[in-house]
């Protein structure tokens, strides 16, 4: 009976789909900025618009896993691909779109760190004591809160939210789950901008961003980020308490 061991060129193997990853997200960075850009969709906003009429499913086909891709490598443009799926298939479509493409590519995110980095970073973790035993006892026990919070905090950056929880060994379950759930709020308000993104050009205009900064946007999300919070307080208080 043979047995499978975790020889150092497996270990290094590991890495091989984060490292994929990185390598992708830099190159990217410095040569689609230009190309990702609300002056490309306006300049192929006809050819888009008639592709839609003429082939809607095979185009949000594309469009999902165009997102998707952008999302899984880290690639700019993240948020004009949200709001591009308003502009092309309205509010509820888009939305939809846009959350089932940004979680599958977080996922691939996570399972690629979690497969190499995250794997020795977690039995690293297991086997502490002493202070890290238990900031790692107390993630494990607020897991869904944390992660909830990582979602909708509006100064957490993507990709962190992505690869954090993956290398402190939180349940792929709950990380697919919250990052779902967590990035609908985000989505609706750049989807709504995009539903938009027509009359911003025919007007010769661009987007007004700052309006995810006003206080009727950011003021609820921050309400939901105090709720995922909460457990969180509760269960303190409770530990002071001895409750």
């Amino acid at each position: 009976m043979s047995e499978t061991h975790d020889t150092p060129k497996h270990r290094a193997g590991r890495h091989i789909p984060l490292l994929v990853i990185l390598c992708v997200a830099i190159i990217g960075w410095f040569t689609l900025g230009d190309w990702l850009s609300f002056e490309t969709l306006r300049r192929n906003r006809e050819a888009l618009l008639a592709f839609r009429d003429a082939n809607a499913i095979g185009l949000a086909a594309l469009f999902a896993a165009a997102y998707t891709i952008i999302v899984a490598f880290s690639l700019p443009g993240a948020a004009l691909a949200s709001m591009t799926g308003g502009f092309l298939f309205g509010l509820a479509l888009g939305t939809g779109l846009n959350v089932i493409s940004a979680t599958i590519g977080a996922c691939a995110i996570f399972l690629a760190a979690r497969w190499g980095l995250g794997a020795n970073l977690t039995a690293r973790l297991n086997a502490s004591e002493g202070r890290i035993k238990r900031v790692k006892d107390g993630l494990r026990d607020n897991e869904i809160s944390v992660l909830f919070l990582l979602r909708l905090v509006p100064v957490v950056p993507f990709f962190v939210a992505n690869l954090l929880p993956a290398l402190v060994g939180v349940k792929f379950r709950n990380f697919a789950a919250t990052t779902a759930l967590g990035i609908i709020p985000g989505a609706i308000v750049f989807t709504w901008i995009g539903v938009g993104l027509g009359e911003v050009f025919d007007r010769g205009a661009s987007p007004d961003l700052s309006l995810i900064r006003e206080p009727h946007i950011l003021g609820p999300i921050l309400g939901l980020c105090a709720l995922a919070a909460l457990p969180i307080v509760i269960k303190g208080l409770r530990g002071r308490k001895g409750v």
